[in-house]
């Protein structure tokens, strides 16, 4: 094992889940705004790819093709393209719980739309200047 990946698994054994997003994306945005209105409990941390948490602790996905959008990571491992927003919801419990069943749709069929939909992100849902600023309430759970 390298020592990235046990810097990694050593802070998902101890902390909460992060989903690190494009900070820059509209789409992206909006899927975190969502998270934490449902996410009371404050379980979900958030990091921007661009930022120095993901060089930090995903060095080899912070590089990855334009399309991968979002990664998850927890305890369990590293997830990305829709096996990541499913994760996600499979954590939010609740009714938000029943869309981690599109699980059974076929990867390969799933991943393609994620693509389809990553690779147009910015041109269907707009592109920020720069990432997005925490409200101070929310500050505490975004990472840098």
């Amino acid at each position: 094992m390298n020592s990235e990946t046990d810097k990694t698994r050593g802070y998902v054994a101890q902390n909460p889940p992060i989903v690190f997003f494009d900070g820059v994306c509209g789409m992206c945005n909006r899927f975190v705004d969502l998270i934490l209105k449902i996410d009371t409990k404050g379980v979900f941390r958030f990091a921007p790819i661009q930022g120095e948490t993901a060089k930090q602790m995903l060095p080899p996905l912070s590089e990855a093709p334009q399309e991968w959008s979002m990664f998850y990571l927890d305890k369990r491992g590293i997830y990305k393209e829709s096996d990541a927003f499913l994760e996600v919801y499979r954590h939010l419990g609740g009714a938000w719980w029943l869309l981690s069943l599109l699980r059974l749709i076929p990867r390969g069929i799933r991943d393609f739309v994620y693509r389809t939909v990553a690779r147009n992100r910015y041109r269907w849902f707009g592109k920020r200047d720069a990432c997005r600023i925490p409200s101070p309430e929310e500050r505490c759970r975004f990472l840098p």
